[in-house]
């Protein structure tokens, strides 16, 4: 039996070069080492800057790397038969497979439509901003290269809500089609955030959650994925991936995974969305990633004893994603809010090291961002996989009463032999932490398996040790003989 954790498999500057599946067919073995269960992959449909496509500007959902459009057959990460391939193989380790479900938006139309519509403001979607006129929208697609292959849907204006170009002025504005509402049941940010980018998919439309169905239940039957991250939860309606998810799981018997991408730094805001959805889906903790950056910000000035206060992983820990960066934040992107490298082992010691919530590892954490001259964290991150699995067992007993130094106690359990360990962390001056280990640590010598602390430290034989921490940084005390004992840590070198 594993800790549950997962890992988003890529990073928004990776190559164009195709070959991101044959390396997670290649990594599945050294992943599921490391303690990976589940591995969100990047979209792997045809996008419409074809190879060159991160995936989220989406053309064709059924076009897996198949055919060819958009200038190439091959999507950014590979062929149809190569994204089977590294799913059979990650599967073969024990690896669950999530999809990247992009639903809200259609990008790369092959024909333009003449549309009555009418322009709104940016930051206020309420606000008509001009009078109604005909507009020349690319809202065509029939993706020709695919020939109906899989499905012969093809979608016009009526499919959609709005768009932001008019293709006859170039002028570029919010243009909301004649007949269409902004969905209600959306986030309120910009007074409706329905609309996100391109051709905005209308949801109320019928015809389309018929289609969005059929997609989801061929792409689960002709993928065998075992789930999916939902792309742009926000500014979809809200009980449209209850349903949609309701329907799949009812179809094919299967319980189909899910979390969602709700950018709030509001836990009360996806606590309302859980609400909505009646827990049909986890969420990413956006406001526990935005402690982290705060913290690693904070030049020593946060107050540690404040963290995950407030945040998802402690209002419904059983349906929070953790994570510490992710493809959006990492320098850059649109929602950047990178987490400081010297913070980087703290962040990942609380997501991977305590009871509550499904920690998310991030691509760029693990292999690196040569395109920002980030490196690999290399030895902490491996150091704290290895913890996750053989250590951080039993029950959890927090001491978070100081705004410096903070520290937890997970107390190890009789099936896992050797567990138990003892968090200490802090972003300012270094010290020391007194914690419960609990009896079945009682007595044991501890070594910080992340090597900032040279001590060992026997627990003392009512359970409770005093451990130090140096100043900005964390230490993870686990006994010294599983950590003698322990196998190679994987990537350890990386």
């Amino acid at each position: 039996m594993k800790n549950p954790t997962a890992m988003q498999y890529f990073e928004w500057y990776l190559p164009a070069d195709g070959r991101l599946w044959r390396q997670a067919e290649a990594e599945a073995a050294r992943l599921a080492a490391d303690g990976i269960t589940a591995l969100w992959l990047p979209p792997a449909y045809k996008g419409a800057a074809g190879r060159e496509d991160v995936g989220y500007g989406v053309y064709d959902l059924y076009d897996l790397g198949e055919f060819a459009q958009r200038g190439t057959v091959a999507t950014k990460y590979g062929t149809k038969a190569e994204y089977l391939a590294a799913i059979q193989a990650l599967q073969r380790e024990g690896i669950a497979v999530w999809a990247d479900a992009v639903l809200d938006h259609r990008m790369g139309a092959d024909g333009t439509e003449q549309v009555s519509a009418t322009p709104y403001d940016w930051v206020d979607r309420y606000r008509q901003t001009g009078p109604a006129r005909t507009i020349s929208a690319w809202t065509s697609f029939t993706f020709p290269g695919r020939g109906g292959r899989y499905s012969d849907f093809c979608w016009n204006w009526e499919h959609f809500d709005g768009i932001d170009w008019d293709d006859a002025t170039g002028e570029k504005a919010i243009f909301k089609f004649q007949g269409k509402e902004w969905d209600s049941e959306v986030d309120s940010e910009n007074g409706n955030y329905d609309y996100l980018m391109g051709a905005d998919v209308d949801l109320g439309n019928p015809q389309v959650v018929e289609e969005l169905t059929r997609w989801g239940l061929w792409y689960l039957s002709e993928t065998g994925v075992d789930g999916f991250r939902i792309d742009a939860a926000k500014h979809i309606r809200f009980t449209f991936f209850r349903d949609w998810l309701h329907a799949l799981r009812r179809l094919t018997g299967k319980p189909v995974f899910a979390v969602g991408e709700y950018w709030n730094q509001s836990a009360d805001a996806l606590c309302h969305y859980i609400g909505v959805t009646g827990g049909s889906l986890s969420l990413f903790d956006v406001p526990l990633h935005q402690q982290f950056c705060q913290a690693s910000r904070s030049g020593g000035n946060f107050d540690m004893g404040s963290l995950g206060q407030n945040a998802l992983v402690q209002r419904a820990p059983q349906l929070a994603v953790t994570f510490v960066d992710n493809h959006d934040t990492q320098p850059g992107q649109a929602l950047e809010s990178w987490v400081e490298g010297w913070f980087k082992p703290l962040a990942y010691a609380y997501i991977l090291l305590r009871s509550e919530g499904l920690p998310c590892v991030f691509y760029g954490d693990y292999y690196g961002i040569p395109h920002d001259g980030i490196a690999p964290m290399g030895h902490p991150l491996s150091a704290l996989l290895w913890a996750r699995q053989a250590c951080a067992w039993g029950p959890q007993i927090d001491a978070f009463d100081d705004r410096d130094v903070v520290g937890w106690s997970r107390q190890g359990d009789p099936s896992h032999p050797g567990s138990g360990l003892c968090a200490v962390l802090t972003d300012g001056p270094g010290g020391q932490k007194r914690l419960f280990a609990g009896p079945h640590l009682a007595g044991k010598t501890l070594v910080d398996c992340l090597g900032g602390r040279g001590e060992e430290i026997a627990v003392g034989a009512d359970g409770w040790v005093t451990l130090p921490v140096g100043g900005g940084s964390c230490s993870v005390w686990v006994q010294k003989e599983t950590w003698l004992t322990r196998p190679q840590i994987p990537g350890a070198q990386r």
